[in-house]
């Protein structure tokens, strides 16, 4: 994309608004940019008023302090006498360890790509600005992008340029984001396989609060957002300000407050030693790093909802129901049993079948086969395409599981090519899962995915991947020198995917890592969905999905009815629990449907038809949160984006502190409209401990004002724990 700049703002103060938030930058002295405010609508305010509130904003010298008060930019030097952690570290041979940037030019623009010329998908951008400056003495150059977009999101990168003759290693970027001192206290989430997304909450205190993420993926364990906020901030309540690295390898991530009481969240790339080495005239371009403000966590996670929905390739076709095989009949791959299986997918409405890992050349479990990526004769004498005959003239859609990424030391691949395996030290990584870590650095390594990819989805006209990544990146080196290759490994698998999505436009392709361990914003800008997690239990996917939904909205996280019992728990729930449960997500089915009843198979149907007819609203509404004094009691839903209509789901995580449970506020209406409360089908049908009726549920006409539900709310009925109900609140 071309680059268009104008209007230059050397020497200015700026403000940016958008969506209720406000953005003041101090842009004056030949400095870099400071952010003077962040957070709530500021209104109209005139450059007198922008540079009084600057002038506001200037701390006193105290004692045993710097002469000067210390400015901290989004790029924080220690040459203007920041000693907190630097925004850039790196050195020429031990030299220009710090540096000292003089801005040349502060400029309004238009989008443009990175130093590799990529474009990484700007989406509606309303304010655009670029900084460019130098250090001459360290002869480096840097450029700084500032970007508001239409909700309210706001997002930075820097491109660091190596002016000199000698080459310059650099060690890490961080771009900073200052937050008020109000913010006293953190959330921020933890995991592990089978229970990601674990909030944890604790003070803001002085230090640094690091999260730093070294497994060559985003993380089971990744924080995803790291929050600062009001004590005791909820959904609905107190200021909240976020940041997400949108980078799929290595990232850290920090919240840090100073002696002084500047307080700030960070983030960046985390560089392996010697991963980015500049000669001459080359450039290193930082991740996108995204920062979002809110009054509750249902604004701040609204603004990267919104975001993601303006962009140009947001999925925009509705999401299909889709069947994945792998729980209902893991390697045991048989075209008579995966027929019928798909017959019953499509008795209940299903849009989309999946085949699952297994269908390769000599994959009989997971210890062998992996990169071997040609169909498995001894399954598939005939290939797939017996299958797919069948599945597409059921009128579904046909999807296959790959692991690009990775190979099995039992694999042709291996044994032919040993030297493409990661490896550093002249040693060879533990394994995980029986895997290792094929290094797409090799161009050769990297043109026989492409070639096999390529072919196989020309040759079965495959609509979807799934594309899985089962381990993390241990002494993740380039042979033959051993050089550490995350950093590069992580780019080749995103020009990977961009190169497979522009030879074959309609294909949809799902980022599943050991279940969630790669969500960020990095790569979702070149997939379709995420695969929220391996665990299906509907109780734990209801945290699960709660949390990731911080960042995603329901359309991008892959949420599927499991087995009557859960595989990964060995949990028992009801059908209605599992059903409403995926339905606030893109809906699927993980379960060996041949051996489900009839009357299974009915309800089964039943949800997934009510799935068809929410899923418009679902897909593009507001998603919100009640703050209920019970933690066993959660309330969510969604509102539609003109606020005519709602779907909420009461959810009995387990037992209550309270019987009956109280009042449920429903948020999110319009306060001045009347709305018709009901409950909604299928999910009509509270299970729980007692038989007495609660009138408004069995046939009272409920009509009253969004102020009067949103602030009072209603009777929840009562419930067994693991058990849910739906409410739908319609324009009266």
């Amino acid at each position: 994309m071309s680059e268009r700049l104008h209007d230059d703002c050397l020497d200015d103060y700026l403000h940016f608004r958008a969506a209720g938030m406000s953005l003041v930058l101090d842009c004056t002295g030949g400095l870099l940019p400071r952010v003077v405010h962040w957070g709530a609508d500021l209104g109209e305010l005139t450059g007198d008023a922008l540079a009084t509130l600057a002038r506001t904003e200037a701390a006193q010298v105290m004692s045993s302090s710097l002469d000067e008060p210390v400015p901290v930019s989004v790029l924080p030097q220690q040459s203007a006498g920041w000693l907190g952690t630097p925004g850039l570290t790196g050195h020429r041979d031990g030299e220009d360890f710090s540096t000292a940037f003089t801005v040349r030019s502060v400029r309004r623009g238009t989008n443009d790509g990175n130093c590799n010329g990529h474009d990484d998908g700007d989406g509606p951008v309303r304010h655009r600005l670029v900084v460019d400056a130098a250090d001459d003495r360290a002869e480096l150059a840097l450029r700084l992008e500032i970007e508001v977009t239409g909700s309210g999101l706001l997002r930075q990168r820097a491109t660091l340029t190596n002016d000199g003759e000698r080459p310059y290693t650099v060690d890490g970027l961080l771009l900073a984001f200052p937050v008020p001192g109000q913010a006293t206290e953190l959330l921020d989430l933890a995991g592990r396989h089978l229970r990601e997304r674990a909030p944890q909450r604790h003070e803001f205190t002085i230090g640094t609060h690091l999260r730093e993420n070294r497994r060559g993926r985003t993380g089971l364990d990744a924080t995803l957002v790291h929050v600062a906020g009001e004590g005791g901030f909820g959904f609905r309540t107190g200021e909240v300000w976020g940041l997400h690295v949108a980078w799929s390898g290595n990232h850290r991530s920090l919240a840090e407050r100073t002696l002084a009481g500047v307080s700030l969240l960070g983030g960046g790339e985390a560089l392996l030693p010697g991963e980015v080495r500049l000669a001459a005239g080359e450039c290193y371009a930082s991740p996108w790093v995204y920062g979002s403000y809110g009054h509750g966590l249902d604004q701040l996670a609204g603004r990267f909802h919104s975001y993601l929905r303006d962009r140009a390739h947001h999925p925009r076709t509705p999401r299909p129901v889709t069947l994945n095989t792998w729980e209902a009949v893991y390697f045991q791959q048989d075209l008579g049993k995966l027929k019928a299986l798909a017959d019953a997918a499509s008795e209940v409405g299903a849009e989309r079948f999946v085949l699952d890992d297994g269908w390769f050349q000599g994959r009989r479990d997971d210890t062998a086969g992996l990169g071997d990526w040609y169909v498995d004769k001894g399954v598939w004498p005939d290939g797939l395409h017996p299958l797919v005959n069948h599945v597409h003239a059921l009128g579904m859609e046909f999807g296959l599981w790959f692991e690009p990424e990775m190979v099995n030391p039992d694999s042709d691949l291996a044994r032919s090519h040993p030297e493409w395996v990661m490896a550093t030290g002249g040693r060879i990584p533990p394994t995980a899962r029986n895997q290792q870590v094929l290094d797409l650095g090799h161009p050769e390594a990297y043109g026989y995915l492409l070639e096999r990819l390529d072919a196989l989805v020309a040759e079965y006209r495959i609509g979807y991947i799934k594309w899985d990544h089962n381990r993390d990146l241990v002494d993740a080196g380039h042979s033959p020198r051993g050089t550490a290759g995350v950093h590069a490994q992580t780019g080749a698998v995103y020009r990977l995917i961009d190169e497979l999505r522009t030879r074959h436009p309609g294909l949809e392709i799902e980022s599943c890592s050991s279940g969630g361990g790669r969500v960020d914003l990095g790569i979702l800008e070149r997939t379709d969905r995420v695969w929220t997690s391996d665990c299906i239990d509907a109780l734990e996917r209801q945290q699960i999905q709660r949390w990731t939904g911080l960042l995603l909205p329901p359309e991008l996280l892959g949420a599927h009815v499991a087995s009557p019992v859960a595989h990964t728990t060995g949990r028992a729930h009801t059908l209605d629990f599992r059903a409403g449960t995926a339905l606030f997500g893109h809906f699927g089915i993980e379960w060996d449907l041949t051996l489900a009843s009839a009357e299974e198979r009915v309800r089964l149907a039943e949800w997934v038809s009510a799935y068809k007819r929410l899923r418009p609203l679902l897909h593009s509404g507001t998603v919100v949160h009640a703050d209920h004094p019970d933690p066993a009691l959660w309330l969510h839903g969604v509102v539609a984006p003109d606020r005519s209509r709602a779907v909420y789901a009461v959810v009995q995580t387990a037992t209550g502190v309270q019987s009956p449970p109280g009042r449920v506020r429903l948020p999110g209406l319009d306060p001045e409209a009347v709305y018709r409360l009901s409950p909604l089908p299928p999910g009509d049908r509270p299970e729980g401990p007692t038989d007495s009726k609660l009138s408004w549920w069995h046939g009272d006409k409920v009509e009253l004002s969004g102020r009067v539900l949103s602030t009072a709310g209603v009777q929840a009925p009562a419930l067994y724990p693991e058990r849910l109900v739906l409410i739908e609140a319609r324009r009266a």
